[in-house]
Parts: structure tokens; sequence; C-alpha cells
């Protein structure tokens, strides 16, 4: 049963949170602006506008905002581990707290495997800021110069004289303090890290394990009612007409309301239709089926996935726009020898986190205060203003548990829902998700076909490669004229194949789309590198060499790849391209760590010869993170196919968290899986044909990889991501394996359906 709500005001929240003499700091990480100034708190008051900000107590509690949204990845650990290693508090003392929407936190958007990226820096100096002034506050009391003293565990400790005295105890002297400029601080050294690169207690973590945290789904206030949404069955359909008698006769259906329909583009806009108002959501749900609803479904009802795969394929026939440029392959084509060619194809994928979008909303005197399971509540108070014709000001979004989010809750059209209703019904409002709601309506993670060619020398290895690939873009979201591909989307290992290769082209031809098409976890690198890395693997096997051997020699010497002059727009996954560069070194340093830690060599070796047992191996990089996988299959005469052992090694940069990386390339390893074997959404005549686990399938525990062996290379680079760049080596190292054991290629995902034997 989720908590008692009380309804405070954030400085009333924060007041009686750190209490009298409390010691508070913040950073500012973005613009400052007057859209929250509803929620000056004591920290904004005392020091700084609160961004990321810590506040110690009086008895010594250290309290830390963890401003991006937690789902099982670690942010919420992550990030505040920093400060609190950083200004020495000890983590037993630590509580911390979670941010609402604000935009003086900078990005809160938790998604594109950027949070210790963007944030690690800023929380450093928070910390070391923070350890600072405790230290000249003792220094100040002891009148003894600042370098004599130093923090540690909680205290401040002047070893000359033996004396130490706690960070409670100085929190009210150091708050009256001059804040040291950045530039005059000084940060630890690696050395000396407590936290970072520790296993450490994740916050909420027990009230996870014991059933009392709240998720989204959990979340209620007093007096308020329950939703639920028929949508229009096709993307852009408004209901004609409708019936709700029977559904007024359901026990506890109270009234039925008509949302209004999005205007293009939907972006974030919720979809509208005919909300079920009852006392309780399985009522709702109930209510939904007697409604009698007339559809008009509009131009997207022509939309059929069968013939629209056939279109992208022949779309990818033929020459299309050119995203990058080497050398001129048409013209090594013309030259005839051995040409090798093969088409790939990945469809439609629903995100499906096991919980569901919820949210609740309660709109009173022209403003609105929403609690959901988000990943960025700045989105939910940009999408709720628009949707109400209100200011962002008068928009309050609280964040809570994400039972997974993979990008989906990124978008908030589900907290839309319960503002819009809670306006016209004058009450808090709770809309739930069902899981038929979740895999129909969602926004997908795109269909794309991909068409592959290369010609080879004597040698095996290429003289001419060319890469075509064509999919809806995921900015149709936002742009009805968007029908390519962005350079965004195609830098997302397709122009970026890091290969040596003296005439290469990479091109993307155009798609309409018929969908709601959102990021997804690991976005186009799914079927890019599912395409690129795959027909690497055909190029090997067709020149008789040894998967490894080849990917070393079109990787080539140890440099930085400079795409400046053959593909101008490639935006580096929106990172400094001298900060993060390509770095090809990396990548063979990955790949040899690779081949040594799951024994490649030798296991290879002993399973040659053996019957549906084989090794298959990736190594790709995304999000600024060079991550490289080798999967086991086994497939027996029945054609089953089990996954005995994965073993990933990634170079991330700077990391936090072990346990949290750990946990992310397992959860890869799975998810990786249930796309390459099982999962797959259609449409019919704009309809989705699946509707939940039973036909569209994710990975159960036997199917799932039995080991999932996880090495970090230590590396003092930059941080880069960590939630997604785990999937797309995994799918076509799983698929190379299968190659190997079988003989079987797997061009198209996922493989159920596919016979192996």
């Amino acid at each position: 049963m989720s908590a008692p709500v009380v309804n405070v005001s954030r400085r009333g929240f924060l007041g009686s949170m750190l209490g009298a003499g409390a010691f508070i700091l913040a950073t500012r990480c973005g613009t400052n602006s007057s859209e929250s100034a509803a929620y000056v708190s004591r920290a904004e008051s005392a020091l700084f506008s609160p961004d990321i900000f810590v506040g110690i107590d009086a008895d010594g509690t250290v309290h830390i905002i963890g401003h991006r949204s937690e789902m099982g990845q670690g942010s919420k650990s992550s990030l505040p581990m920093v400060i609190a290693d950083e200004m020495e508090a000890d983590w037993a003392r630590v509580i911390v707290e979670q941010g609402i929407g604000d935009k003086r936190y900078g990005d809160q958007n938790t998604d594109g495997s950027r949070s210790v990226r963007y944030f690690l820096e800023k929380m450093k100096q928070v910390g070391a800021t923070t350890r600072r002034m405790l230290e000249q506050a003792a220094a100040d009391q002891w009148d003894v110069p600042v370098e004599e003293v130093t923090a540690r565990n909680h205290q401040v400790v002047h070893e000359a004289s033996n004396r130490s005295v706690g960070f409670g105890e100085l929190a009210e002297a150091a708050s009256k303090l001059e804040v040291p400029a950045v530039e005059t601080l000084t940060f630890k050294d690696k050395s000396e890290y407590r936290y970072i690169g520790k296993p450490m207690h994740v916050p909420d973590l027990d009230a996870i394990v014991n059933g009392t945290a709240v998720f989204g789904q959990d979340f209620k206030l007093d007096g308020m009612v329950h939703a639920s949404v028929e949508h229009p069955p096709v993307l852009g359909g408004k209901a004609t007409s409708f019936d709700s008698a029977d559904a007024l006769q359901v026990w506890g259906v109270q009234q039925v309301v008509e949302l209004p329909y999005f205007t293009p583009p939907h972006g974030f806009q919720a979809l509208g239709g005919i909300a079920v108002i009852a006392d309780n959501t399985w009522s709702t749900f109930q209510g939904r089926k007697a409604l009698k609803v007339e559809w008009e479904d509009g131009p997207n009802a022509s939309y059929n996935s069968a013939q629209y795969k056939a279109a992208l394929q022949e779309t990818t026939r033929s020459e299309c726009a050119v995203d990058r440029n080497v050398g001129d392959v048409y013209a090594e084509f013309a030259k005839g020898g051995k040409i090798i060619e093969a088409e790939y194809y990945v469809p439609l994928l629903s995100h499906a986190p096991m919980e569901p979008p919820a949210a609740v909303a309660d709109f009173r005197n022209g403003k609105v205060t929403v609690w959901s399971c988000t990943q960025n509540p700045q989105a939910v108070q940009e999408t709720v203003a628009a949707a109400l014709g209100i200011p962002e000001a008068d928009v309050t979004a609280h964040v809570t548990l994400l039972g997974g989010g993979f990008g989906r809750k990124s978008k908030p059209d589900y907290c839309a829902e319960a503002a819009l209703l809670s306006r016209e019904l004058g009450k808090p409002v709770k809309v739930a998700w069902s899981r038929e709601d979740d895999i129909r309506f969602d926004f997908f993670h795109s269909v794309a076909a991909m068409y592959m060619k290369a010609r080879v020398g004597a040698d095996g290895k290429p003289t001419a490669w060319l890469q075509r690939s064509a999919f809806p873009s995921i900015f149709t979201t936002f742009n009805l004229e968007q029908e390519r591909g962005t350079p965004l989307e195609m830098g997302m290992g397709f122009t970026d194949a890091p290969f040596q290769i003296p005439n290469h082209r990479v091109e993307n031809g155009p798609a309409k789309n018929h969908v709601r098409i959102g990021w997804m976890r690991s976005v186009a690198n799914i079927y890019h590198a599912f395409a690129v890395h795959s027909f690497l693997d055909e190029l090997a096997a067709a020149a008789g060499r040894d998967p490894v051997d080849y990917m070393r020699d079109m990787l080539g010497q140890p440099r930085i790849l400079d795409l400046s002059a053959e593909a101008p727009e490639y935006p580096n996954q929106g990172a400094d391209i001298g900060e993060y560069p390509i770095d090809i070194g990396r990548h063979l340093n990955v790949l040899n760590t690779l081949v040594e830690q799951s024994d490649w060599t030798n296991r290879r070796r002993a399973l040659r010869g053996q019957k549906g047992r084989g090794l298959g191996i990736a190594v790709h990089r995304s999000f600024l993170s060079y991550v490289g996988s080798v999967v086991e299959v086994e497939v027996d005469a029945q054609g089953t196919l089990s996954i005995p052992r994965v073993d990933t090694v990634l170079d991330a940069g700077t990391t936090i968290s072990p346990e949290r990386i750990r946990s992310q390339f397992e959860g890869a390893a799975v998810f990786g899986a249930s796309i390459a074997l099982l999962s797959k959404i259609t449409a019919t005549d704009g309809r989705i044909d699946q509707s939940n686990f039973h036909d569209y399938q994710v990975c159960r525990i036997h199917q799932a990889p039995k080991h999932v062996n996880v090495h970090v290379i230590d590396s003092d680079a930059p941080p880069a991501g960590i939630g997604e760049p785990g999937v797309p080596p995994f799918i076509p190292a799983l698929t190379n394996a299968i190659f190997a054991a079988t003989g079987k290629r797997i061009r198209e995902l996922p493989l159920e359906g596919q016979s192996l034997v």
C-alpha cells in the first residue's frame, strides 16, 4: 500500500526536511527563470537558486536531490554518490530526494545514456564546494589555517591538535560563508574515492524489495477518480459517434468523457478518444469494453506492414541520398569481380516496460500538479501546459519511480490525458494504461530495411562497400515533412562504420510514417548494428577467415577516424568530436580484451565441428561507448535455441557504479535477445495486430541468456553511455553465432518463425 500523501509546499517540505540551522548548497546547471518561482526553496534563499543541491541538517543528515528519473538504471544513486564522495559524506547518512520538474536543474530528460556524461563535473563541483566550505568553517572555529584541516567521513579533523567536528555542527556556520569560485576548488584523486567505482547501497532498494516503493501505477490522492481512454485504433482517427449507455451500467463507472484529438504533428499530445471515469481502474477497463464507438480511421488506415516492408526494401535497392562518401563505389562495382550483397530487416518494436504508463493530475485554480512515472518531467510541464493552454510555470511535475521506461516514458501523452480530464471533472484523476494500450498505442521503435553490397578483392577484403538504410524517422513526431532519416539517426552505427575501406558510401532512402515513432533503448543502433556487423561476418565467412582476424584487418591501425570530409553532417551523438573522437584504438582494445575475456580462440576451436554450437562476435560504438559481445548458442535437433553464455566488454570512459553497469549490461543481453528472437509489431489496415505478451513476445527465463559476464575496461576518458550501448552488438553477435552453429544466415528479425534445421 502506498504511503499517505501530504500536500505541502516545496518550501514547507524542505523546511521540515532540513530543519533549523541547515546548510544547503546548490550549483546552477540550467538557466535561471521565473518558471519555477513558486518553488523557491530554503536552498535558493540561503545560497543559490536550486539546481543540483545538497543540504546538511543540524543533526548531520545530508540530503541530496536526484534530478533524473530512476527506472533501475541507477541515476538516483550514481549522481548523488559523486557529491557524497567528493564532500566526504557518510553514505549511510545521506538521503536522496527525487527532484521535481524544473528547468533550473538543467536537462532532466533521462534518455540517451547521458546522465553521468552531462552531470559528472557539476556533481563534483557541488561536492568539492561543500567540502571546502565545511573545512573553512572548522578552520575558523579553531582559528587554524584551512590547509591544516581535512574533511573525512562526515566530519572535519585537525590532526595536529587531534580535534574533530561533525558536519551537522558546522552546518550553520558554513552557510554564512562566501561560496568559493569553482577555479579555487580542489578535487579528489581517483585513488581517494570511497564510493565512486565501488559497490554501493541503492536508494529505494529496500522499499522496492518490500513493496512500499511508489511507482506511477501506485500513486493515489484522496478524492481522485480513475480513468481509462479508448483511443482511435488508427493513428489520426476520430470517433464519429459513440454510445456509452452500456458502459454506464458497469459497476463503478461514473461518466464517459470525450477527449479532444491531436492536431498534427502529434508530438507528445494526447491521442484523444473516449475516456471512461470510474471508482477504480478495473471498472474503467470493463466500461471501455462496453462502449460502442464508430471510428473514422483517416489516411493511415491504408497502412499494412507486409506491403510497407516490401516498399522499404524496394527503396533500398536503388540509389538514395548520400550521408557519407569516400572514393567511388559505383565505379568500383562496374569493374565486376566478386560481389556480395545482403538485405536486412527489423520490424516495428514496442518498448513494453513492465509498468505501463500512468499519471495522476490535480487541476485547481488554473494550475495543475502531476505525479507520473516519467523520464522527463520538463516535457510533462511543456506538454501539459500546451494541452491546457496555461503557462509552464503553472504545471508542477512530480516523478515517481518507473517500472521500466526504455524511452517510452519520456513522451508524456498520458500525463496530458490526466490533466485534461482533471480540468474537465474538477477533481484529481488517475489515468492508467493497460498492457493492451501500452502495446497498441506506443511510440514504436522504427521499422527499417538495410541493403549492403561489397566488391571484394583476392584477399577477401572489400575494395568497395555500399550500405543503404530506409526507415520512418523519429522526427516525424514533430515534423510532417520529415521523410528521411536524420543525420542523428544515420549517425547511430551507420554513417560512422569504423572500417578502412578505399571506396565507401552510406545512403538513406525516404520512408513515410504511419504510426507514432519514438526513440527506444539504443534507437537506430539496433537495426544499423545488426546490418553492419552481420555483413562484416558474412564477408569474413566468404573469405574463409576467423571473424576476429577479419575485423582487425577491417579496423586497421589505431587512429582517430575523421569524418569531417566524408560525412560533414555527422553529429557524434551531440558531443564534441574533440572530446569524444571516434577512436579506433579503443575499438581495437575492446576487441582484443573481449577475445581474451571470452577465451574466443580456444572456445571457437573446441566448438568447431560440433553441430548446433557456435560463437558470434560484434564490437560497436554507440552513445560514445565502445562495447563488444561474444555470444554462444546451442541449437538442438528440433531447432530450439538456447544461449548458454554471453561475454561483454565495454570501454565507457570514466564510470561511477560497477554494480549498476553490470545490471545494465545483463539486462541489455535479455533485451537484445527479446528483439532478436521474439519481438515484432505488425499492422493491418492501420491497426496494430499485437496486444499483450501472448503475441508481443519478450524473453522468458528459459529463453534468456544463462550467464552474462561483464568486463569493464578501466579508463580515465570522459564518461560515456551505459544504459543503451549493450544492446546493439549483442544482436549481431547472436545471429552470427547462429550462423556458426547452423550455417543459416539470419537477415531478418525476429528469429521466431524461421527454421534453424
